[in-house]
């Protein structure tokens, strides 16, 4: 199996006894995930982020896995991290926010970060996924020039619309059962002119967490599209993660 240059699972060792699960979203990697874990890792964490089943080879090999399979990836890394550090913590971007979530309602992870994370799209076609997945087998996917940060862009240039059905399940399993389960502080963050995600995704989480209002935070951004860690606010995101997890002392 080829994996793409830069696609690959990324371990950064850290020296302040603290680490931090990075998740990456639908048909990305982790290496839009790297900018982030640089900056965490500069900090002093230790930062782990998997390649997710199905992501970093082909667009063949995604369509052949499911929801199920990214959450197990998930929980090894997280359980992987649980067992040599007493304080973790998790970042999800998209796709990898629901991962996120799941991870913050399963396991003792200490705060989690939730990056432009789906309860809404604006696709349309997405109450027709069940049948449309019969007739079109792919996507194409919007393209947006990141400049120079285009080199950790190793996603797919088109989704397969078969893995679609467990990821909107995944969706509804956030909306309605594992938010309200989420007690550790969260931060949530969020384009309001984003393509992929309507903004009002980052109210609900809000509103919906089991987190107590003092110990959430929201975050808008207001010149960036979907994947927040390559765009123009990066920098802005990547401090206010950062700062959000120094801000655990217990």
């Amino acid at each position: 199996m080829q994996i793409m240059a830069g696609a690959e699972t990324f371990l950064l060792e850290g020296n302040n006894g603290k680490a931090v699960l990075l998740l990456h979203g639908y048909t990305g990697t982790a290496a839009e995930m790297r900018p982030l874990g640089d900056y965490l890792h500069a900090l002093g964490y230790t930062v782990l982020c998997p390649r997710l089943p199905g992501h970093g080879t082909t667009v063949e090999d995604l369509e052949q896995t499911t929801a199920d399979e990214w959450l197990a990836m998930a929980a090894a890394a997280c359980d992987e991290l649980l067992a040599g550090y007493g304080k973790v913590y998790v970042a999800g971007l998209s796709m990898g926010g629901l991962l996120a979530m799941a991870m913050a309602a399963s396991k003792p992870v200490r705060r989690a970060a939730l990056l432009s994370a789906p309860i809404y799209v604006r696709d349309r076609r997405v109450p027709f996924l069940p049948l449309l997945r019969y007739f079109i087998r792919y996507l194409p996917k919007r393209k947006r020039n990141y400049h120079e940060m285009g080199k950790y862009c190793q996603a797919y240039d088109k989704m397969p619309t078969k893995p679609l059905t467990s990821l909107f399940a995944l969706v509804k399993r956030c909306k309605k059962q594992l938010l309200p389960q989420i007690t550790v502080p969260c931060l949530i963050a969020q384009s309001t002119i984003e393509h992929t995600v309507q903004p009002k995704s980052a109210r609900y989480i809000y509103d919906h967490l089991g987190t107590p209002p003092e110990q959430k935070q929201l975050l808008w951004l207001e010149r960036s599209g979907h994947i927040l860690t390559l765009d123009c606010e990066r920098e802005t995101v990547f401090a206010a993660v950062g700062n959000f997890f120094e801000a655990d002392e217990k």
